[in-house]
């Protein structure tokens, strides 16, 4: 990682004091001159490029997190305080490249010195938007713009545990949504990720003409965890930089938010405090909370969110990942199950839940049809278990229909990436909104010409209609 040489000559003027211990991450200064400042950066004499944040005192001590957990520290060095904070550039000389937390070029381009933000200091802007009408963004893929909507200045969060799909889901939806709209502003945020998997998107964007339209962070695996609980901020930071002062609208990814939690959490353990429910961090939720409510929208511009949140041991009940589910308008959930069935992307139609599913954003039709579907969605998780037992054949004409069209409806769910198309030799998939509530109505035996009174069990829909409406959608 490349590194930014702070002061290391300490003078009268800006001398603290003495490194008097070490403990992992933590390095503890006993404040001798100048008392710093909370979150300033301090400088060790006869260490280039080490960076000590100072995070909270103690009596006549700082206590200082070693940000790049640089091993070329001891006691009793002196140490003395820069006048800087983390800090990271902001503005269009971003736009095309990729940083890390502490605004160092990851891409081998040029520095920028000029027009930094303080990563710490959440824009002063207080007027939030008051929309009078939601506006859908489409993504083309069927099950997000069906099951959750994907709506202007909010957010979705795309749920599942490790190797069912969730960075391809993250770079489907970046490749479609910017895919006709270049002029949408994109900021991508990758937080304790595989090395490999930011270097694919990297090459994604660039080779789709997007990148010049996005900006990257990144604090993956290889990162400290003082690095990787900073790029969260870091990158929004640089995303209410566009929103306030350029009145940009932004969409703002982040894989994995799960792993700034994580972060915290590893920090608090350097620092012997004492851990909340799940053994996080005890300010871990506040901290949630406050990144979160920066990725809000104002009056100048807006930034809608899709993060990526991962489960550990598949367990929906972690109080971090419900934390997490909290603070989001739509949570789509990937399931194992259904990723080994071979089915992408594979989501869990029934635990999947959206708050923007409501008439007055998406229409009566497709509210209309997504009750449809939950319901026989319900009715297909039931009748698994004694269609086990007594067979399929045993069941009434009724619920053998309903459990045809649900499996129907897992299918036709399902489709191909483009950006996985170099692996599966299979091309990219796009629908449109209507192309999938068309679909589905099929599936269901829906006459859109006629009214959302009529059921299911409509005489006049037959089974194999649906089967080559579905081939036929997928065809366009």
């Amino acid at each position: 990682m490349p590194k930014t040489e702070p002061r290391t000559t300490v003078t009268d003027a800006n001398y603290v004091g003495r490194i008097s211990a070490l403990k992992g991450l933590v390095v503890r200064v006993d404040i001798e001159a100048k008392q710093p400042e909370e979150g300033e950066l301090l400088a060790v004499d006869g260490c280039p490029g080490v960076f000590l944040q100072v995070n909270f005192f103690e009596g006549s001590s700082a206590v200082c997190v070693n940000i790049n957990n640089d091993i070329d520290l001891r006691c009793g060095l002196k140490v003395s305080a820069t006048g800087k904070k983390v800090s990271v550039p902001v503005g269009p000389d971003t736009l095309g490249r990729v940083f890390n937390a502490l605004g160092q070029p990851l891409d081998n381009g040029p520095e920028i010195t000029s027009n930094r933000k303080v990563i710490t200091e959440a824009s002063g802007i207080k007027s939030y938007r008051k929309a009078h009408s939601a506006e859908l963004l489409e993504t083309g893929l069927k099950v997000i713009d069906f099951m959750t909507p994907f709506v202007k200045g909010r957010k979705i969060g795309i749920v599942g545990g490790a190797g069912v799909g969730k960075t391809v889901l993250t770079m489907e939806m970046i490749h479609n949504v910017t895919r006709d709209n270049k002029k949408n502003l994109s900021i991508y945020c990758g937080v304790g990720e595989r090395i490999r998997e930011g270097n694919e998107l990297y090459e994604t964007l660039k080779e789709t003409d997007v990148l010049k339209n996005t900006v990257m962070f990144f604090g993956q695996m290889d990162a400290t965890p003082a690095i990787r609980s900073m790029v969260g901020p870091a990158a929004a930071t640089a995303a209410e930089h566009f929103r306030d002062e350029e009145g940009r609208d932004i969409l703002f990814f982040v894989d994995n938010i799960y792993r700034h939690v994580q972060a915290l959490t590893e920090i608090s353990t350097n620092f012997g405090l004492i851990p909340s429910e799940g053994g996080y961090s005890p300010t871990v939720y506040s901290e949630l909370r406050r990144l979160q409510d920066r990725l809000s929208s104002t009056e100048k511009g807006s930034i809608t969110s899709v993060q990526a949140v991962y489960i550990p041991a598949d367990d929906l009940s972690d109080p971090a990942v419900q934390s997490i589910a909290q603070q989001l308008d739509s949570v789509l959930v990937l399931s194992r199950s259904i990723a080994e069935q071979g089915i992408r992307p594979a989501v869990d139609l029934l635990q999947t839940t959206s708050s923007l599913l409501t008439p007055q954003i998406v229409g009566q039709r497709h509210y209309d049809l997504v009750a449809k579907v939950q319901a026989i969605m319900q009715k297909y998780d039931s009748l698994k278990n004694i269609i086990a037992i007594i067979g399929e054949n045993e069941l009434s004409p009724a619920d053998r229909q309903d459990y045809q069209n649900a499996k129907k409806l897992i299918s036709f769910f399902s489709q191909n990436f483009a950006v996985s198309e170099h692996l599966t030799g299979k091309p990219g998939e796009y629908f449109t909104r209507e192309q999938t509530l068309s679909g589905v109505e099929e599936i269901l035996g829906s006459d859109p010409s006629k009214t959302d009174k009529q059921t299911k069990d409509q005489p006049e829909a037959k089974p194999g209609d649906s089967n080559q409406t579905d081939a036929q959608t997928k065809e366009e």
